[in-house]
């Protein structure tokens, strides 16, 4: 009973003690935070109430936008809500969320292997015991013993070392060997909690002001933009061309670079997504190419998002890491700045909550490296939970352990269902009135391109909304469905769209399918012109 009083004490001192009122972005169709205002406060306070206002935080932060966890997730999670105090009131008897790639809070399972490496690791007292051998795989318990050799006193509550476990970054070497076919360097290897801390570490070091620009696709996951804005650097976006299957060009870099340049702004740095997220291409190596040759020309940081390495659904397409592709080349050390970004959230693993992934970075001098250490020991380490994750995901069960098969089968049963899962929305998108999408390739999301009535452009104008958020809003209060809307990742002017992920359970995606379906049917009827 205590717990609880202090639990709900503290949640109504945290309430009375936020912002007041949204921080509005420029854009009506992404929101910086939800509104936290307690039912007992006074609606607008005056200036002096509170030594924090909006006028006096960092201008930084209030140009910080995160569609992803915007307004139309707010409005989800309050009817969410509703419906659990007063089931019935809706239409809808649950929320569907298909706006976050969250894979477990969705229902998929995760992988016995690891999970039974992590149990055994916390839980050392128990792999003395002799009912863990009936409970647990003889495979599991010595990886169990492996690693708590590596991690001082045995304790996953310990301190690491701040670039992470010195024996845990040498099977994330070895790993990253294996599959590139190249050697790599353990004390390259930077773990962190995520691959979000990665971006932020790389982006504090290389914005000195707004004069500064990192290169990011457009349509762009939020994480760059949002992280740009609070560090004080500048995006320079360049368009992936949905024609093509959201391809990248060259000429477009070139093209964006030189107006960049003429507005006075330093390139630092060059931000790709592959597989791609919101699109899901993936990119083929010749392209890659010419995107390493093109970083080594203009001297930029090559920023490679691969957190979704493993999410690749077309056999025509295969994921090839960029230092992979620039070793490949030629290019050494001194040839290119690299760094390579994974993530134990996403792939076949989607281990989101246990926040775990790592940055390799090549190509940077001695002194500059040490720059990279000092921050990343400011933060002392990421969490070793996630540090024993990411090794195993870089080091899962082999040909022989008695986990092995057990491993592929769940491996293969959630790879083989998110494809098929890709391929039954892209053709539901592409059935719908003034709907195109392109071809899943691999991620977790598809992003379709909607072409509005100008009717319902005027709708959404007179509701102070962008046309695809008006769309996302609507059809969340008519099914409980969450999309995001295009406009949160940025696109063509002129141009609608919205972002869903694949990952509702297989048996859920019709009943998705006949509500969206129903649902924009009645939406172009209403607002035909």
């Amino acid at each position: 009973m205590m717990r609880k009083f202090v639990a709900d004490k503290a949640r109504s001192v945290l309430r009375c003690s936020l912002l007041d009122r949204h921080c509005r972005s420029l854009s009506s169709a992404t929101i910086s935070a939800p509104d936290f205002r307690s039912s007992s406060m006074d609606s607008s306070p005056s200036k002096s109430s509170f030594p924090v206002t909006l006028e006096n935080i960092s201008q930084k932060v209030l140009k910080c936008e995160y569609a992803v966890r915007g307004e139309i997730v707010s409005l989800a999670q309050k009817l969410q809500e509703e419906l659990k105090a007063k089931p019935g009131t809706h239409a809808f008897d649950e929320i569907i969320y298909c706006n976050i790639g969250n894979p477990q809070s969705l229902g998929q399972q995760p992988i016995t292997f690891f999970r039974e490496v992590l149990a055994l690791c916390d839980h050392p007292v128990i792999l003395d015991k002799s009912e863990t051998q009936g409970l647990f795989s003889t495979d599991s318990i010595q990886r169990a013993w492996e690693i708590l050799d590596q991690i001082p006193g045995r304790a996953t509550g310990a301190y690491s070392h701040s670039q992470g476990i010195k024996g845990l970054r040498d099977t994330i070497a070895a790993g990253i060997e294996a599959r590139d076919g190249f050697p790599a360097d353990p004390n390259d290897i930077f773990l962190t909690d995520g691959a979000s801390p990665a971006v932020h570490m790389m982006m504090q070091l290389l914005i000195r002001s707004e004069n500064d620009g990192i290169f990011c696709p457009i349509p762009q996951y939020p994480l760059y933009s949002a992280s740009i804005a609070l560090h004080g650097g500048t995006l320079v976006p360049y368009y992936l061309d949905e024609a093509t299957g959201w391809g990248l060009e060259i000429s477009e870099l070139k093209k964006q670079l030189e107006a960049a340049k003429s507005k006075g702004i330093s390139v630092r740095a060059l931000v790709v997504i592959n597989p791609g997220n919101p699109t899901g291409q993936v990119l083929s190596e010749e392209n890659q190419q010419r995107i390493v040759e093109f970083c080594k020309e203009e001297g930029l940081v090559l920023l490679a998002d691969e957190v979704y390495q493993e999410n690749v659904y077309v056999p025509e397409k295969e994921f090839h890491s960029f230092k992979k592709v620039a070793r490949s080349m030629g290019y050494g050390e001194k040839d290119i700045s690299l760094v390579s970004f994974q993530s134990v959230s996403k792939g076949y693993y989607g281990e989101c909550g246990k926040r775990g992934g790592y940055m390799e970075v090549t190509g940077f001098a001695a002194d500059v490296r040490e720059q990279i250490y000092k921050v990343s020991s400011v933060n002392l380490c990421s969490n070793i939970s996630g540090q024993i994750l990411a090794s195993l995901v870089m080091s899962p069960p082999k040909v022989g352990d008695e986990s092995y098969e057990s491993y592929c089968a769940e491996k293969e049963g959630i790879l083989s269902s998110l494809s098929r899962r890709a391929k039954t929305l892209e053709e539901a998108f592409n059935k719908l009135e003034g709907v195109t999408c392109n071809k899943a390739e691999g991620a977790m999301y598809l992003f379709p391109r909607i072409r509005l009535p100008e009717k319902a452009i005027k709708a959404a104008e007179a509701a102070n909304r962008a046309p695809d958020a008006f769309y996302c809003q609507r059809l969340l209060n008519a099914t409980g469905i969450v999309f995001v809307p295009g406009s949160g990742f940025r696109q063509v002017p002129g141009t609608w769209h919205f972002r869903c992920t694949i990952l509702p359970q297989e048996d859920k995606i019709p009943a998705i399918v006949n509500r969206l379906t129903e649902f924009h049917q009645k939406f172009m009827d209403e607002f035909r012109d």
